[in-house]
């Protein structure tokens, strides 16, 4: 049985997220790719059902002008309650869909992050993956992703 060296795989993983950064190189561009997802149909309010919105504080985020309740691009995602940087959040996620058998250990080690932060983060990605956590935005927000990196 031939010996497979991990030098190898770690090499493509590499190639392929300076690829990825490229294309995504700070969170400004992760957050305005996530909101044109999330609001493509046009924004409607989580809490009272409105339809009319305007500019929240902080970055892409939108508050409607009935209730006044702001909604952030990633409310209600799998990027929701994430402190991580949504870059890493976003490379996390490119990984587990594109890299087969990707181990979080690995995903560690490429990212310069802690272990079990890259665990945790996989396991909810691959929910969404798997069908056990529906997420219309990811779905959508992963195809496009693949697209823009592949391009």
């Amino acid at each position: 049985m031939p010996f497979k060296s991990p030098k190898k795989k770690t090499w493509q993983i590499a190639g392929r997220l300076s690829h990825f950064k490229n294309v995504f190189p700070d969170d400004e561009a992760c957050l305005s790719l996530l909101s044109a997802h999330k609001w493509k149909a046009g924004f409607v309010c989580i809490k009272c059902g409105g339809i009319n919105y305007c500019k929240g504080k902080t970055l892409l985020s939108r508050r409607c002008t009935k209730c006044k309740t702001e909604e952030s691009a990633t409310a209600h995602t799998v990027f929701h309650g994430c402190k991580i940087p949504l870059v890493k959040a976003f490379e996390i996620a490119f990984m587990v869909c594109n890299i087969a058998d990707i181990s979080s250990y690995e995903m560690s080690r490429q990212l310069d992050m802690r272990h079990m932060t890259c665990y945790n983060f996989q396991k909810k990605v691959q929910a969404c993956v798997n069908g056990e956590k529906r997420d219309p935005v990811f779905e959508s927000l992963q195809i496009e992703v693949n697209k823009r990196v592949q391009a």
